[in-house]
């Protein structure tokens, strides 16, 4: 098993923050692990990595199928804010138009779901992940300019 121990991460809340909004799992065993909220994790995958991506695809499908036969409000809203596949974030907008069109301003893109628009929304997810992968290049540039410059000082 491979765990990832980070000091901070780009995007997301305080250690402390994310400790207060975690959730708590029991395994078959009985051991308790605490986890990122889901919310939390969506954020934090929000990286340059290929392989994050296709993940927040998945996971935000999975709570959505788990939970959309009673969905709350706050699920709701994080579908609206982090659903990656045209056709079920269509559906959201569209069932839940009041809510989508106060969250237009700030994921624009919901204008082409709220439309029923797929193929220029599609275009805007596309274009969403490059921007946000580009804004977690930035971030982290600095610190590999800096782990290369002690790398080659050896």
């Amino acid at each position: 098993m491979r765990v990832d121990v980070m000091s901070k991460m780009r995007g997301v809340d305080s250690f402390a923050e994310l400790w207060r909004r975690r959730v708590v799992i029991q395994l078959p065993d009985g051991t308790k692990c605490d986890l990122l909220s889901l919310p939390d994790l969506v954020q934090a995958k929000k990286t340059q990595r290929d392989k994050d991506w296709p993940m927040i695809r998945r996971l935000v499908e999975a709570h959505y199928f788990q939970n959309n036969t009673k969905p709350n409000s706050a699920q709701l809203r994080f579908w609206l804010q982090e659903l990656r596949t045209p056709q079920i974030l269509v559906e959201v907008a569209q069932r839940h138009s009041k809510l989508c069109r106060r969250l237009i301003a700030t994921r624009p893109l919901l204008a082409q779901a709220a439309l029923g628009k797929p193929q220029e929304l599609e275009q805007a997810l596309t274009s969403e992940e490059s921007a946000e992968r580009e804004r977690d290049k930035q971030y982290w540039l600095p610190l590999r300019m800096e782990l290369e410059k002690l790398r080659h000082a050896k």
